[in-house]
């Protein structure tokens, strides 16, 4: 069993794509927030999940803030920590101290549109397909090895609402998928690229 910690920032829809989807062997020990407001804490609490909130706004600096929510989440003892609409640049000792145990879902292709508003820059530059990227979370922003990627189309009239909700639909399914592939032990690192390890068997067996 792998003790997983979500992190959100408002309402969770990744968070309960992941609660709702019952992963085999994963246990789901804590939604924490750096909003003490986070329409998601009600929810994860109504389901029994453990619950917690440090306001970022009542920290002096942001290492501040990443020291007392490692400290919280360090108390769960996670195997996995996963960002679900945790709105918040993290630090380098952050990053490091959940080095290959953190992921991230990004609402764009990678590398593309890293940061924020990426439905509409993906609009403005005339892109034909948007989509979202889960990857492992490191010092750099957006810029993790890649663990999966969904595509949508971006259609002719379409505002950034209209795109975010034909994204949100497929994050909602790779996002419990990507957790699953870390629960059991799928996932390999190879640069900034991630192979199943089912995969790699696979491609061995026909090469012999």
């Amino acid at each position: 069993m792998k003790n997983i910690v979500i992190l959100i920032s408002g309402r969770g829809s990744n968070m309960q794509s992941i609660v709702n989807a019952n992963i085999p062997n994963a246990n789901i020990v804590a939604v924490l927030s750096n909003n003490p407001d986070a329409a998601g804490l009600a929810w994860a609490t109504e389901r029994g999940i453990a619950t917690a909130a440090l306001n970022h706004k009542d920290f002096a600096s942001r290492e501040a803030f990443d020291q007392a929510m490692m400290l919280l989440i360090d108390a769960y003892e996670p195997d996995l920590v996963v960002l679900a609409g945790f709105m918040r640049i993290l630090t380098p000792a952050f990053c490091q101290h959940y080095a290959e145990r953190c992921i991230n879902i990004h609402p764009s292709l990678l590398p593309s549109f890293t940061g924020l508003h990426t439905h509409q820059r993906a609009i403005d530059e005339g892109c034909r397909v948007a989509g979202c990227t889960i990857h492992f979370v490191t010092e750099v922003l957006d810029n993790g090895a890649i663990i999966a990627q969904g595509v949508v189309p971006i259609l002719d009239n379409d505002t950034a609402d209209d795109v975010a909700a034909r994204v949100l639909a497929v994050e909602h399914q790779l996002l419990p998928q990507a957790v699953a592939d870390f629960v059991s032990g799928s996932l390999k690192i190879v640069g900034k690229r991630v192979i199943k390890r089912h995969q790699a068997d696979s491609s061995a067996q026909m090469l012999a």
